[in-house]
């Protein structure tokens, strides 16, 4: 077992070597001017593309421009802002539920602590652990979204499927301080290169340190489903 975390430890460092040199300042892609707008971004991203996001929250925060302006919106209201989003419905439930909490419970400004965090509707770890390093800086945890926890399998960093799983084994293997931005590279190169479905493996400058694990499988299972 700690032969097998050494060498997970030895890869993680030469992947995030690579990554840092393709990714010298990665940061969040949704558009935000302080830790209540970054959460509510996030919130938003739920199945949706940042790009997306970016284009609805301009309009949101200038209804609404704090936690107290939105504890008092119409959830109505709310939901035809953030329609184009998805799940609407429910983020907006969560968004107002967020909004009288910072208001009511933390002074109208969002907790800077994973355990107060996730008392917020909304907001789980992952939620959490982006607000703490993009809002503040702190890396309490590694979020952990779709492309790390496809990327991170892939690339045999982990053998767990679950969120919180992989998140334990990730803070294991890379260095605290570099955690936030884990996310951000990991999240980049998922998108440009490591795509779900079709993997450019080819032009991958990770491809000398992937097992690929999972890869083969999921391109049998897209095989199929073409009928090829």
């Amino acid at each position: 077992m700690k032969n097998k975390e050494k060498e997970r430890t030895e890869r993680a460092a030469a992947i995030l070597a690579l990554l840092k040199k393709r990714y010298p300042e990665p940061e969040t892609m949704l558009d935000h001017a302080n830790p209540w707008e970054l959460l509510v971004a996030t919130v938003l991203a739920a199945q949706c593309t940042d790009a997306r996001v970016n284009t609805i929250t301009p309009k949101l925060f200038s209804f609404w421009p704090d936690p107290a302006a939105l504890a008092g919106a119409a959830q109505e209201e709310l939901e035809e802002v953030i329609r184009p989003t998805g799940f609407y419905h429910n983020k907006a439930k969560n968004l107002l539920g967020a909004a009288r909490r910072v208001t009511e419970v933390f002074g109208g400004q969002v907790p800077r602590t994973i355990e107060e965090l996730v008392t917020i509707p909304g907001v789980a770890r992952k939620t959490a652990n982006v607000v703490l390093w993009g809002g503040f800086g702190i890396n309490e945890g590694l979020a952990v979204d779709t492309h790390v926890k496809r990327l991170s399998f892939r690339l045999g960093l982990t053998e767990h499927t679950d969120p919180v799983k992989i998140e334990k084994d990730l803070m294991r293997i890379f260095p605290r301080e570099e955690w936030g931005d884990v996310n951000h590279r990991l999240v980049w190169f998922g998108r440009d290169v490591c795509d779900a479905r079709k993997p450019d493996c080819d032009a991958c400058e990770l491809a000398p340190l992937c097992p690929r694990c999972g890869v083969k499988t999921e391109s049998r299972k897209k095989a199929a489903s073409e009928g090829r």
